[in-house]
């Protein structure tokens, strides 16, 4: 049976989508093409009409989860944002979490357009993060790129350290607890001491 060009590109959506849980789970190098399509629901012999090469595969599948991590970060304070990304949830939900965390390291020794797809992921994610009520409100816009990039790579570093710990270790939450109180810190607004009172 013929497929209509409908079915095929939702197909090839849900390909994607599926392929960007199962590299955040277990990397670029963990699997291969017939288990992607396999865990799709679909056979290994179609993937060649849907997509080029699996690196194809991996720049969509990519830039499906930075989508979702920048939908997260969309509408909520960038220290909001600190509280989730630093999370004991967050680090425990690899296939759903953040593909900066789960595959930058594999990132950086795939092709031009995979290690493309994260930089404009990077660029999305500042441009989503919402800085009202923070120190970096009012901050000019080279500071507070400069700050929001160096929150955010502290962020990934933070669940990338916690995820090589045993899940059951001490150390994978005291990352977490002193890397997300720090970030937050680092945000709070100084409060200016009140004037003293002139006494009469």
């Amino acid at each position: 049976m013929k497929v209509s060009k409908a079915q095929a590109q939702a197909n090839r959506e849900h390909v994607v989508q599926t392929a960007s849980t199962v590299f955040r789970e277990r990397g670029y190098d963990g699997v291969g093409v017939v288990d992607l399509m396999a865990a799709a629901g679909f056979t290994h012999g179609g993937f060649y009409k849907q997509f080029d090469s699996k690196a194809e595969l991996m720049a969509e599948s990519a830039a499906c989860g930075i989508a979702q991590t920048v939908a997260q970060a969309a509408g909520v304070t960038v220290s909001d944002f600190a509280r989730f990304y630093l999370s004991r949830e967050h680090r425990d939900a690899r296939g759903e979490g953040c593909s900066m965390a789960a595959l930058g390291g594999d990132a950086a020794r795939q092709s031009d357009a995979v290690r493309a797809t994260f930089a404009n992921g990077i660029e999305s994610l500042l441009a989503a993060l919402n800085l009202e009520g923070t120190v970096l409100e009012h901050a000019s816009a080279n500071e507070a790129r400069a700050k929001s990039l160096d929150l955010f790579a502290r962020a990934v570093g933070a669940i990338v350290m916690s995820r090589a710990c045993p899940d059951d270790s001490p150390l994978a939450d005291e990352i977490l607890v002193a890397c997300r109180n720090e970030a937050l810190a680092s945000l709070t607004p100084a409060v200016k001491p009140s004037a003293p009172v002139r006494k009469r």
